[in-house]
């Protein structure tokens, strides 16, 4: 208990640096929230957590590493749509009990339901992929289609004009400066993002010490329980933002590092493997899908979320886990 303790304290105060560095770059460069919450954000919380099926697939030569590579690019969308979502929910409703802002969104939905349509569109085309006889060829040409689509999508989230200067509290490492230079934001995104990483691999340790002690297979610690700590920084960095009222910027770092991830790791497994996926597997693609499916419908046919909406999510998370735990 003591190891979580410390790993959670080490994430937290990472994440504290990274939202207050990231926001001073997004503010310096004059660029809108979607890129700072679902580019500049999303993407700097989700390499570290990208290598790992990328070493496991590209560099791993045994069927468990595959495994492992493959649960880590399953693991980490279901993850964020089926449990990190509702969390920022439950974190709306929690922050509005304390009175520190109403349980309303508010929140730019062009933003977060172009995020939703590149997910949905790139993981979709996995799935589609993973139940369809393929040939390598196949394969490959849609690791490349996906890639092309993240490119898509980071253009059209560039083109998108500021939305007015927000206000961001004073640099951590430059406290007294109005306007700190990009070597000193810099210097504390990296700090942050050290804090981060070194945070999770300390949980990850925790985490894996009891899933072996439990005997739980490769894939399905991969899958279920190793994004829990590798998704944590997604987790604290939007929790920090809701409580400030930056909501675009809370969701979008969900969001957004859901749009990286339904692409890039993706890509890296139709490369590197057979794309044979097990019904565990395909599973958490289809609740992945389903989660978002019904957030995406939800802005598009009602103008917007409620909390109670995002809480809901977590019901996929619990089905996959009672179909692990049955099947």
């Amino acid at each position: 208990m003591i190891l979580f303790a410390v790993s959670m304290a080490i994430i937290l105060l990472g994440a504290a640096a990274f939202t207050n560095s990231v926001e001073w770059l997004g503010k310096r460069l004059k660029v809108s929230e979607g890129v700072v919450g679902s580019i500049f954000a999303a993407v700097g919380t989700a390499l570290p957590e990208t290598m790992i099926p990328v070493i496991a697939i590209l560099f791993g030569s045994d069927g468990s590493r595959h495994d492992v590579g493959i649960g880590a690019i399953l693991g980490a969308p279901l993850m964020l749509s089926c449990l990190t979502i509702p969390l920022l929910g439950l974190g709306l409703l929690t922050f509005a009990s304390m009175r520190k802002r109403t349980t309303d969104f508010q929140l730019n939905y062009d933003i977060v339901a172009t995020d939703l349509e590149f997910f949905l569109a790139s993981y979709a085309l996995a799935f589609l992929i993973a139940i369809l006889p393929s040939s390598q060829i196949l394969r490959w040409g849609t690791a490349l289609l996906l890639l092309f689509l993240y490119t898509v999508y980071l253009k059209r989230m560039f083109s998108r004009e500021a939305s007015g200067e927000a206000h961001v509290e004073p640099l951590y490492f430059a406290k007294r400066s109005s306007q700190p230079s990009y070597t000193i934001i810099g210097a504390q995104t990296l700090a942050g993002l050290g804090c981060i990483i070194g945070g999770a691999h300390l949980f990850v340790e925790a985490v894996q010490g009891v899933a072996d002690a439990l005997n739980i297979s490769p894939l399905i610690l991969s899958t279920l329980i190793t994004p829990i700590a590798t998704e944590l920084p997604e987790k604290f960095n939007s929790l920090i933002w809701i409580s400030q009222r930056k909501d675009t910027l809370a969701v979008g770092n969900i969001t957004g590092a859901m749009v990286f991830q339904g692409t890039f790791p993706v890509a890296v497994g139709l490369l590197g493997t057979s794309w044979h996926l097990n019904f565990y597997a395909l599973s958490s693609i289809a609740l992945a899908i389903a989660a978002s499916t019904i957030l995406y419908l939800a802005i598009r046919l009602q103008g917007g979320w409620r909390p109670s909406y995002l809480i809901l999510g977590a019901i996929f998370y619990l089905t996959y886990g009672l179909i692990v735990y049955y099947m």
